[in-house]
């Protein structure tokens, strides 16, 4: 009954495969290895463009070697005030960025509102020395909060970003479950939606630590750059290729899409179980992996005490978290406690 989080979960046995295949002979060092190349050549073909690549171990470090590309250290980033960046990474955006500001804007469910955005827009004032101005605007999806934001919603979003100089950035820790839920694909919700950057987590869909930076377009050119800056920050991984093979994995026949359909399945039959007792209700809609919800006092110690994992959450609910390993077996094994 672990739903504390989907990086409790194991390696998907596809992965751990791969992992075994790649390890024998020799490979060139730093990302210049076959199985690298390969997956840079997977992801063209599943964004449908032409893109650069560079794996890292972990969300922190890919969100924040992003943000560094795109946000100097006398400049803001524009964020919701409970994105990962803001809430989980202990200023790592602004120690990789050298200084760089993050500017919290509010908004229902954890999704900025284009109305938010147009008021934070309208105060950029560049020319006023005083000021940390923004020059980048990085969204989350899954939302913090477990939501989605449509490749509309992210288009008008990035749109008006750009409209304004902005550079765009997406936190795509839980893309997968996005993608699966809104049957969007990776190329409408990211770079033709007017992303320049993305995060993309494979590590919460089923990989022992696999996390790819994608850059888009006009930002290719930026590679090199990227380089330096996880070189300089401990972030070049001498033997890429294992990150390679984790990545290889997971794409393989839509294999990181099919897992986290899995895992969306199974948070909305968690919260439809949960729905039937009395006094418990959502705290927000279920658009992935993850339910938030209201529980009253006696059965969030029940199942506490019964050796459920979930997180006590800001706002008073609870958030349990499905992953690829979930079964129907630990749906019912919670259940079976919330009226006992």
């Amino acid at each position: 009954m672990d739903f504390s989080s989907d990086t409790s979960a194991p390696a998907h046995p596809s992965v751990m495969d791969a992992l075994a295949r790649v390890n024998s002979g020799q490979a060139a060092s730093y990302g210049d290895d076959e199985a690298t190349a390969r997956v840079r050549a997977r992801l063209c073909e599943l964004f449908e463009c032409d893109l650069e690549i560079w794996m890292v171990g972990s969300g922190t470090a890919s969100n924040a070697l992003a943000l560094s590309l795109i946000c100097p250290p006398t400049s803001a980033i524009l964020c919701h005030e409970e994105a990962h960046i803001e809430r989980d990474e202990r200023g790592a955006p602004e120690f990789f960025t050298g200084g760089g500001k993050l500017t919290l804007l509010p908004g229902e469910n954890a999704k900025i509102t284009a109305e938010t955005l147009t008021e934070a827009l309208a105060r950029i004032d560049h020319a006023f020395v005083h000021e940390t101005p923004a020059v980048a605007l990085s969204l989350t999806n899954l939302t913090e909060c477990g939501t989605a934001y449509s490749a509309e919603e992210t288009a008008q979003l990035a749109g008006m970003a750009h409209a304004a100089g902005l550079k765009t950035h997406l936190d795509g820790a839980r893309l997968a479950n996005a993608l699966a839920w809104s049957g969007d694909s990776p190329a409408d919700m990211t770079w033709r939606a007017g992303i320049d950057v993305l995060s993309l987590g494979l590590t919460k869909a089923g990989t022992p630590g696999c996390e790819v930076i994608i850059l888009f377009g006009d930002m290719r050119a930026r590679l090199d750059a990227l380089k330096a800056r996880a070189k300089r920050a401990g972030h070049m991984p001498a033997k890429m290729r294992f990150m390679a093979a984790q990545a290889e994995a997971m794409l393989h026949d839509g294999l990181w899409l099919r897992l986290a359909g899995r895992a969306n399945v199974m948070a909305a039959t968690l919260a439809a179980d949960m729905l039937k007792l009395d006094g418990t209700r959502l705290a927000c809609p279920v658009e992935g992996n993850e339910v938030f919800v209201h529980l009253p006092d006696a059965v969030a110690s029940r199942l506490s005490q019964a050796g459920a994992k979930f997180y006590p959450w800001p706002g008073g609910s609870y958030r349990f978290v499905c992953s690829w390993a979930t079964s129907e077996d630990d749906i019912a094994a919670l259940t079976s406690h919330l009226n006992s």
